[in-house]
């Protein structure tokens, strides 16, 4: 299942790097930068999540915050054409997603506690911090040397989950949105544990 999230994710990550290919070569004959675009997505997905996001407009909020978050394709585009694929660059990209992700979740949480939909909102929070811990551990694993890239749920599987649920919402189906949120919650806890276990298994029984 894993695998076939992975492939799932890189595909259309393909596919629409492909579409933002024109766009992204004209930002770079403006001689705008990658890590522009970077921190612009993610000052969208802020606002988008800050101002919309918590005042129940979770329709118009998917909107901008999808746009948003498709520029990660995009400084990635610009990043290739201009052989420019730094590590300072893969650093600010992935602290950006966690200040995205952080604001998205945090603003529905605080959406849900207006409207006192504490069941839910306490998923938002399982998601929240399980969501992170999932990053964290990769980031953690290789950087003691070992591989990592496993996880039913990484980044991308994540959000579109979150937006499946914000759409069942702006179409009123029952229960969607919680059913959703708690998906989120299960799978982003499932992929902890087995990225923990992948590293685990790396080290043969002996200390990490």
């Amino acid at each position: 299942m894993g695998d076939m999230a992975k492939f799932l994710s890189a595909a259309g990550r393909r596919t629409v790097a492909r579409l933002f290919n024109p766009l992204a070569a004209r930002l770079v004959k403006w001689g705008i930068s990658p890590n522009t675009v970077t921190v612009l997505g993610t000052v969208g997905v802020v606002a988008g999540s800050v101002l919309l996001v918590t005042r129940g407009e979770l329709g118009w909020g998917l909107v901008v915050i999808t746009v948003a978050v498709l520029t990660d394709l995009l400084d990635g585009a610009m990043a290739r054409m201009k052989n420019d694929t730094s590590r300072f660059g893969a650093l600010l990209d992935s602290t950006m997603d966690r200040l995205a992700d952080g604001a998205i979740l945090g603003s529905l949480a605080f959406w849900l506690a207006v409207t006192e939909d504490y069941t839910t909102m306490v998923g938002v929070g399982v998601a929240l911090i399980a969501g992170q811990t999932v990053s964290y551990v990769k980031a953690r694993a290789e950087g003691l040397g070992f591989a990592c890239d496993v996880g039913i749920a990484e980044r991308a599987e994540r959000l579109v989950i979150l937006g499946v649920g914000g759409l069942l919402y702006v179409f009123s189906v029952p229960y969607g949105l919680p059913v959703a949120v708690w998906v989120l919650a299960a799978v982003s806890v499932f992929t902890v544990f087995q990225r923990l276990l992948h590293v685990r298994s790396q080290t043969n029984g002996t200390s990490v």
